[in-house]
C-alpha cells in the first residue's frame, strides 16, 4: 500500500466518511471507561481527519501513520494545531509511553494483511499504554467483505476526478485484493495512476483471542457505532483496557 499519489485525491474519495461518528463514539468510550483521558494516539491516522476533530475537542493528539504524504496533508490542514505527528509502523511503535488512549479507525488493522503483524500491532499498542489505558479500533466485519465488497467494483465520476476500482479475491480466505484507477485532471488534460491495496478479514473471535493473549481486557465489540454486535454489522468494534 502505497498512499503516494492517491494522498492528493484521499479527502476527496473520503468526504462522506462518518468522521463525526468515530469522534463521538471516542467521546463515549472515554467517558464510559477512562472518564478524563487527555491523551489519544490516532493510529493510521491518514490525514487527520478524525485526529484534528479530536484535538479541537481538547484532547492531547498524536497522529501516526506510515504515509509520508498522508502526513504532511494533515499537517497542512492546520499547522498550527498542536498536533504531534509521527511517521511510524504501528507494528512496532517508538517514543510513546504512558498514552491514555490509543485508536485506530477506519478499518486500519485490515490492512495488516499477516495476523502476525496483527498481534504485533496489538502488542506495540499495548506497551505505548498506561496502565488502564484504551485501545479502541475496527475492521470490516466478515460478513460486508464476503457480502458486499469481494467481487464489487466501484466507480465515481467527477469534474475534475475519477475512478474505477476492483475488489477482487485474494489467494487467502477473506483477503481483498483493491485494484484502483484515477484518473485526475492535470490542465486541459487527464493524468492516469494506478494503486494496489490489500486488506485482510479477520473474525472477531480471532481477534477476541490475540488481544486477550496480548493482556487486554475486552470492554465492548460491538457493530456500526452502536453498543450491541449485530449479525449483519458492516464494521466491528473493539474496545479495550489494558490491565
Amino acid at each position: 500500500m502505497s498512499y503516494q499519489q492517491m494522498a492528493q485525491v484521499y479527502d476527496r474519495l473520503m468526504k462522506d466518511a462518518p468522521y463525526d461518528h468515530w469522534v463521538e463514539f471516542t467521546n463515549k468510550m472515554i467517558e464510559r471507561f477512562l472518564p478524563n483521558a487527555q491523551s489519544i494516539v490516532d493510529a493510521g491516522c491518514g490525514t487527520g481527519e478524525v485526529t484534528h476533530r479530536l484535538n479541537e475537542e481538547g484532547y492531547h493528539l498524536t497522529g501516526v501513520d506510515l504515509s509520508e504524504d498522508m502526513l504532511a496533508i494533515a499537517h497542512q490542514k492546520n499547522s498550527s494545531a498542536k498536533i504531534r505527528w509521527l511517521q511510524q509502523d504501528i507494528t512496532n511503535l517508538a517514543g510513546l509511553k504512558d498514552v491514555e488512549c490509543v485508536i485506530s479507525y477506519c478499518d486500519v488493522m485490515n490492512y495488516l494483511s499477516d495476523h502476525e503483524d496483527v498481534i504485533r500491532a496489538f502488542h506495540s499498542i499495548y506497551e505505548s499504554l498506561t496502565p488502564s489505558g484504551l485501545f479502541i479500533f475496527d475492521v470490516h466485519s466478515i460478513d460486508h467483505i464476503q457480502n458486499n465488497m469481494i467481487g464489487a467494483t466501484f466507480a465515481e465520476v467527477y469534474d475534475d476526478l475519477s475512478y474505477i476500482w476492483f475488489c477482487d479475491p485474494g489467494e487467502v480466505e477473506n483477503r481483498m485484493v483493491h485494484d484502483l484507477t484515477f484518473f485526475v485532471r492535470n490542465g486541459p488534460n487527464f493524468k492516469r495512476f494506478d494503486e494496489q491495496h490489500v486488506q485482510q478479514g479477520y473474525s472477531a473471535e480471532q481477534l477476541a483471542e490475540w488481544l486477550m493473549q496480548t493482556g487486554f481486557k475486552i470492554q465492548l465489540i460491538s457493530s456500526d457505532f452502536e453498543m450491541e454486535l449485530m449479525d449483519n454489522g458492516e464494521r466491528i468494534f473493539f474496545v479495550c483496557q489494558k490491565i
